[in-house]
């Protein structure tokens, strides 16, 4: 948009937990619209979590969410017909959006067999500082740390 910027939406708690942010993720959990499968499958992957590590499976999925957030990023930035990969650091709420897209990504790639499985199969992973998210995290800081000499071309 030229002008002016779009109006931010604002996003109800869910009704278990009362937390804008198990929305956000339960919102990017969603396939065509099935919210309410959604929220099933997020809930019963959190009770998984709380079975298996017997803590609270909200506190266990919000420090997965946390360890699997990353700080910065690079981009692609041309100049004088070269490209380089620029470090830069990511506003909080696309650092959200990234942690959480990661988190659902890597648990729909595990090889478990229901869909709340996976992902509590991979928030435990997450929990404990392992498993493809937080590789993938780990990898972003790494690519960042490399490119530090090309800094200096920031936006």
């Amino acid at each position: 948009m030229r002008k002016s910027k779009p109006k931010k939406r604002i996003i109800l708690p869910d009704p278990k937990f009362n937390d804008v942010l198990v929305t956000k993720f339960v919102n990017n959990l969603m396939y065509t619209g099935k919210k309410n499968l959604a929220f099933q499958i997020f809930y019963d992957a959190i009770e998984i979590v709380s079975e298996k590590t017997s803590e609270d499976g909200l506190e266990v999925w919000k420090k997965g969410l946390n360890n699997v957030t990353p700080n910065v990023e690079v981009r692609s930035r041309r100049i004088g017909g070269a490209t380089f990969q620029i470090p830069s650091e990511i506003r909080p709420s696309r650092k959200s959006s990234i942690g959480m897209k990661n988190l659902i990504l890597f648990s729909r790639k595990r090889h478990e067999k229901t869909m709340a499985a996976k992902l509590a199969g991979e928030i435990m992973a997450a929990y404990k500082e392992e498993g493809a998210a937080f590789k993938k995290k780990e990898d972003t800081h790494r690519m960042a740390d490399a490119n530090k000499a090309f800094s200096h071309f920031r936006f």
